[in-house]
This record gives C-alpha cells, sequence and structure tokens, in this order.
C-alpha cells in the first residue's frame, strides 16, 4: 500500500504562481506518477503525467505551457509547478501513482494510489 500526501494548495489570484508536493510512503522510483484535477461539479481529469524515469513527460492542452510536472525519487517526491494561473485552474488536486504504467496517462484507470487532494483557488 503507497500512501502519498499532497500539500502547497492555496489560495492565488491570477497571474500568480503554486508549487503542489506529493509526497509518498513508499519509494517512487520506477513508479508511474500524474496529476490530475476536478473542479466542482466535474469530473476528475489529467493535468499532467510522468514516466517512470521521469525523461517524459505529458500535459492537458489547457495547462501546456503554463505547468510543469517534475519527480525527485531521492525524496520519493512528485512536484506540479504551476505558473500563469487562471480562475479556470481552480479545482482540487490531486496525486496518484501505481507500481507500472499502463493505458493513457490522462485516464484515472491508470492509478492505483491517489491522495487526498490539495485545494487550489485562483481569484479574478
Amino acid at each position: 500500500q503507497v500512501q502519498l500526501v499532497e500539500s502547497g494548495g492555496g489560495s492565488v489570484q491570477a497571474g500568480g504562481s503554486l508549487r503542489l508536493s506529493c509526497l509518498a510512503s513508499d519509494h517512487t522510483y520506477g513508479k508511474c506518477m500524474g496529476w490530475f484535477r476536478q473542479a466542482p461539479g466535474k469530473e476528475r481529469e489529467g493535468v499532467a503525467g510522468i514516466s517512470t524515469t521521469g525523461t517524459t513527460t505529458y500535459y492537458a492542452d489547457s495547462v501546456k505551457g503554463r505547468f510543469t510536472i517534475s519527480r525527485d525519487d531521492l525524496k520519493n517526491t512528485m512536484y506540479l509547478q504551476m505558473n500563469s494561473l487562471n480562475p479556470e485552474d481552480t479545482a482540487m488536486f490531486y496525486c496518484a501513482a501505481d507500481l507500472v504504467c499502463r493505458g493513457t496517462w490522462s485516464s484515472t484507470f491508470r492509478y492505483k494510489y491517489w491522495g487526498q487532494g490539495t485545494q487550489v483557488t485562483v481569484s479574478s
């Protein structure tokens, strides 16, 4: 069982930045990981994914050029740097992980382990 704990959420004004962290209870080395978000009344959507080695990253079109996903396996932590935030980014953000990468990076079915989420609120 892998436990994931997100942190770094908060309230910012449009144009601001936040850096989310996801700390895993187990080694992240070799694990498939990603970030998702869910706004009120909407389905959970993939924001960014990262390969087991960290060499390949994936982004939703809505965040390309603004968000950067990264991982530090020595610290068992994944990050999401979010710049140029806008009110449409307001959501609960979740980190996800699994022992292997299967299927599409943005599919919730790809990941077995989920964090409890951290709220991001962007005001105009």
